[in-house]
């Protein structure tokens, strides 16, 4: 595997959407992440603000990586629909954090993105749980939502995993100390979201 990542500008881009589902959660945290993955990775330059898109905007195609979360209810328009279907068939990212209450609003969008695909789980074997830090057991959870273990979906396009969801862990709330979350607790979170953001411009 090889990571061209010398004289790349990341900017993280943050999907706003309707249906009520408050996607400006945690203003902070891409920030937050951008800063971490400039710290820890040498040959990658980051740009700390985040982008706000929505997803019917054609600008979705000059960045790698797009990141959606909230509570409750997202409803995608047809346009934005048939935009991200397009963004992601030509090589884009999305990456999709429940910060409790997403799911079933989320897993019905995504089947009107995908009609003939669904959410399979990511075996702990793929790049995403290896790229920069080790994550044998796949997900850790940060916040404890449902009872069970954290889980991750995806969505494959020819073998690249397109979609990531994370569900039952709540990585991205990890990315902000408003929480109070442990140290321990927040640097796995970084870690996977170093990860994340590394597979998002390497495949």
């Amino acid at each position: 595997m090889i990571l061209f990542l010398s004289l790349l500008l990341f900017v993280p881009v943050r999907i706003k959407y309707q249906g009520g589902g408050d996607w400006y959660n945690d203003p902070e945290i891409l920030p937050n992440l951008m800063r971490e993955v400039k710290s820890r990775v040498q040959n990658i330059d980051v740009k700390s603000e985040e982008v706000v898109l929505t997803l019917d905007d054609e600008r979705i195609f000059e960045y790698p990586f797009l990141f959606i979360t909230g509570h409750g209810n997202i409803r995608l328009s047809e346009e934005e629909v048939n935009n991200l279907r397009r963004y992601l068939y030509n090589g884009g990212f999305l990456y999709i954090d429940d910060d409790y209450g997403l799911d079933k609003y989320i897993r019905r969008e995504l089947k009107k993105v995908f009609p003939h695909k669904r959410l399979v789980k990511v075996p702990f074997s793929h790049p995403i749980y290896h790229m920069f830090y080790d994550f044998p057991d796949g997900l850790p959870k940060i916040h404890e939502h449902y009872k069970g273990p954290p889980e991750g979906y995806g969505i494959f396009i020819d073998g690249r995993l397109a979609v990531f969801y994370t569900y039952n862990t709540n990585i991205s709330d990890g990315w902000t100390d408003r929480h109070k979350d442990p140290p321990e607790k927040m640097e796995e979170a970084f870690r996977m979201g170093v990860n994340i953001i590394l597979y998002s411009i390497s495949y």
